[in-house]
């Protein structure tokens, strides 16, 4: 069970190293992408009908941050990757997050992990 948690560890360690890279050059860390979501993980696990001003504030810095198309692609991967980090997240309340937000994003939404 020890080795398996081990491999877990440092597989996760490879894919964290291996999707940081191409962060690398651009402006925005996936460290400030995951800080600007983080309020919104108690809402992504158990929604109520109006989402919480800190998650949005934050969906909106993000969204401000992410202007040019290198940077929203790596707020994507990031995003996308941080979804895996927490179980039980509501997948169609975080689809429609923007939205809900008031956040226009200039792609669609066709999976909750998935942009266009």
């Amino acid at each position: 069970m020890a080795n398996t948690m081990f491999v877990k560890v440092i597989l996760l360690a490879l894919t964290c190293f291996v999707l940081s890279s191409p962060l690398a050059n651009a402006a925005l860390s996936c460290g400030q992408i995951q800080l600007s979501i983080t309020p919104c993980i108690g809402y992504l696990r158990s929604p109520t009908p109006t989402v919480p001003a800190p998650c949005c504030n934050g969906v909106r810095n993000l969204n401000n941050l992410a202007k040019t198309t290198p940077d929203r692609q790596g707020a994507c991967r990031c995003l996308k990757f941080t979804a895996t980090r927490f179980p039980g997240l509501n997948l169609p309340a975080l689809a429609a997050l923007p939205t809900n937000c008031g956040v226009n994003l200039p792609y669609k939404i066709i999976h909750p992990l998935t942009a266009t």
